[in-house]
């Protein structure tokens, strides 16, 4: 997993160090207002009026979910006593940042996930879920699933549990169940169902260990394990455990090959040929 303050090479191929990674924060928004003067208003009341990146995050995330009959700022003191009571969350929001800057080809810039892209956005506002849920506060965190569904497209139950490192790409029609657990350095493309089977009750949903990649449209089905470092390829129903370091493609799923790296959620590879003559 990559250091909070050492976020890797993206498509430039170099190790870019930022310490702190709040400085290069600015920077880019200053160079965004250098280039753009109509964005001036939007930048400082989202960036360059702030103190601390985990207020940009906060801001952002709770213009974006205001609504007259739930005020952003009720939204802002959940964020504001998380943070207080769980500081780990600086890291793990830091590694996130460091997930979508790393694997997506089209963010080139650390400011983008933070400002526009509306899966980090998701991942950070469930976070904030999860955690009122484990403070009994169960009635705002489901608040938060159901408006999350209607800004940003995806909808994940509060009590499922994801690591640090999430990339979710897009996010539109993403769905996991209440008992999903989702592990570390995982990238979901959209359209992914993270699901039950039928009317079951108890653990009910599937289990992603780490380094996963979840092609766009698998639907996994049922409390089952995808193996560490696997590969399921888009469009595919996933019914049966995955083995770790394997790739796995249908209607219904099978074994077609190995993961074809170490971290297939890093690699971001979901080109399968060569992998069905390597098996």
């Amino acid at each position: 997993m990559a250091n909070p303050e050492e976020l890797g090479s993206n498509q430039h191929n170099e190790v870019v160090y930022l310490n702190p990674l709040w400085q290069a924060l600015r920077d880019e928004a200053k160079e965004i207002v250098a280039n753009d003067a109509t964005m001036t208003s939007f930048i400082h009341a989202n960036v360059l009026n702030k103190s601390t990146l985990e207020e940009v995050v906060i801001h952002r995330i709770c213009e974006r979910l205001h609504q007259s009959d739930f005020s952003g700022n009720t939204i802002r003191a959940a964020f504001n006593a998380m943070a207080a009571d769980w500081p780990e969350w600086a890291e793990v929001l830091r590694t996130d940042i460091a997930a979508f800057y790393e694997r997506d080809p089209a963010c080139t810039r650390f400011i983008e996930p933070i400002l526009y892209f509306k899966g980090f956005q998701a991942i950070q506002t469930h976070r904030l879920a999860n955690w009122l849920w484990k403070q009994g506060r169960r009635d705002f965190a489901l608040y938060l699933q159901s408006r999350m569904s209607e800004t940003f497209q995806c909808d994940i139950n509060p009590q499922a549990e994801f690591g640090r490192g999430i990339f979710v790409d897009h996010a539109t029609g993403l769905v996991v169940g209440a008992t999903a657990r989702v592990g570390n350095d995982v990238s979901i493309l959209h359209s992914v169902t993270l699901g039950g089977t039928g009317k079951e009750d108890g653990d009910r949903h599937p289990k992603v260990g780490d380094g996963v990649l979840l092609g766009a449209g698998a639907k996994i089905l049922g409390n089952i394990n995808i193996g560490n470092c696997s590969r399921v390829a888009a469009g595919s129903l996933v019914l049966k455990p995955v083995p770790p370091k394997t790739t796995v493609a249908g209607v219904p799923a099978r074994v077609v090959g190995v993961a074809g790296c170490a971290s297939p959620s890093r690699s971001m590879n979901q080109i399968l040929a060569e992998d069905k003559d390597s098996a």
